[in-house]
């Protein structure tokens, strides 16, 4: 068998080391101050037993480092670990480690001192009816442990379903980005958790406590929360507290705070991240759906816009401006090329200009040609639409006749002919027909 003993610096630490392995093994168990683990089942599937203590102890940048020994069993792995702990001299044998380092014995230590028995091996060349009946059997069974003599069973640990995780602050936060600091040390435990469950995370919510019941008269909530989202599962926590501190640059609480909790709210399978054998495929940086997500909590969702394509016929309803956040696609990666010719445009999009006014500009008319820096020459047949009728109460309605005509001045423009919508079902004439300018082309 071969057990390693941990001892991590504080009690969210020991969860999240003892998340991390349960990666290596499904014996994990906490014994007293310490974590056992077993790993003997795991030494082939990683490598050898350097390998797997190297990726054990420091595979994992974001776990503070532990104090750990290793052992045949798993009471010789903490009293080892106990004694490195206590500073004194590692003994060569197990059978010379003091008593006081084997937790059965530690309430019979002076009546074994004052019989001459202050090591394990010592105790372990007393009578054993005299010892049971002085000192009990959980002593001896204790001791057999130790030495091997019957098999160790402990109570092994599982990861809950969800991550729900609460920090007390190492001082009164009264702003939301000094809570970061804490946030982080969560964000590292939710990476393991992460990685042992094989997930990627969607959305987690922070909720703080707040310190005060009531300031200045007003009564105050107990908690206060932020939920982040992103578009894209995630397992690597840099994107995650770049974007959670952005959220809380931007956010307040109403008092002091003096706990943070992190919880998971939607989870997904992790599936790896792809990579491509080709370099130029290899994009350097931050991804799309980061930077969109950092831009939108740092500067609002609503000034940062995409443009959304209508189907609709009238120019100006096109296309319309939504929350680049709300359009994120799920997979942001390049779509694979194919061959083969370019699909042209529609053809009635051809004759489309690259410049749209924001407002049509309604043009003069002397002697029925329409005017815009000198008479417009009509160069094209009408292209008719006849849209928006589903609009409410009609105001959208459109009924167009458009052309490409030429400006002495500017040149190419791209006008249109409005027909009023009593003369929908006939041709309007020129006297009746309002004109106006749609678009420019370079």
């Amino acid at each position: 068998m071969f057990w390693i003993a941990l001892l991590p610096s504080d009690e969210g630490q020991r969860t999240a080391w003892s998340w991390w392995g349960l990666r290596f093994t499904p014996r994990v168990a906490q014994v007293d101050e310490a974590l056992l683990l077993e790993l003997s089942g795991s030494l082939r599937l990683w490598g050898g037993r350097r390998a797997l203590l190297q990726q054990l102890l420091q595979g994992q940048p974001e776990l503070a480092g532990a104090d750990w020994a290793q052992g045949p069993t798993s009471l010789i792995a903490l009293g080892l670990l106990r004694q490195k702990m206590a500073g004194r001299p590692m003994p060569p044998q197990a059978r010379r480690l003091p008593l006081d380092t084997l937790t059965a014995a530690r309430e019979h230590i002076e009546p074994l001192a004052r019989a001459g028995c202050r090591t394990w091996g010592e105790l372990e060349a007393l009578p054993r009816g005299g010892v049971s009946r002085r000192f009990g059997a959980p002593l001896l069974a204790a001791l057999d442990g130790a030495m091997g003599r019957q098999p160790e069973r402990y109570p092994w640990l599982t990861l809950p379903e969800l991550f729900d995780q609460k920090l007390e602050l190492p001082a009164l936060a009264t702003s939301a980005p000094e809570l970061m600091w804490s946030a982080a040390r969560l964000l590292a435990q939710l990476q393991v958790w992460l990685q042992a469950r094989q997930l990627g995370v969607l959305a987690f919510e922070l909720e703080w406590t707040l310190d005060l019941k009531r300031l200045d008269g007003a009564r105050l909530p107990s908690h206060e929360r932020l939920v982040i989202r992103t578009a894209q599962p995630a397992q690597d926590m840099a994107h995650l507290r770049k974007l959670a501190s952005e959220h809380l640059d931007r956010a307040s609480i109403a008092a002091p705070a003096n706990h943070l909790r992190l919880r998971s709210l939607e989870t997904t399978a992790w599936g790896g991240a792809s990579r491509s054998l080709l370099a130029e495929d290899q994009a350097r940086g931050d991804k799309l759906h980061q930077l969109v997500e950092r831009l939108s909590a740092r500067l609002g969702p609503e000034q940062v816009l995409v443009p959304q394509a209508n189907a609709d016929h009238r120019p100006e309803h096109r296309q319309h401006w939504v929350p680049a956040q709300q359009q994120l696609p799920v997979d942001v990666s390049p779509a694979p090329r194919r061959k083969g010719k370019a699909r042209a445009a529609p053809p009635s999009d051809a004759i489309h200009p690259p410049w749209l006014l924001p407002q049509p500009l309604r043009l003069a008319v002397q002697r029925d040609t329409p005017q815009y820096h000198g008479p417009l020459r009509l160069l094209t047949r009408p292209q008719r639409i006849e849209a928006g009728w589903w609009d409410e109460e009609g105001k959208g309605l459109a009924l167009r006749d458009y052309f490409i005509a030429r400006s002495p001045a500017v040149g190419l423009v791209w006008i249109y002919r409005e027909r009023p919508a009593s003369l929908a079902d006939s041709e309007a004439q020129p006297a009746q027909a309002r004109w106006y300018l749609q678009g420019l082309y370079a």
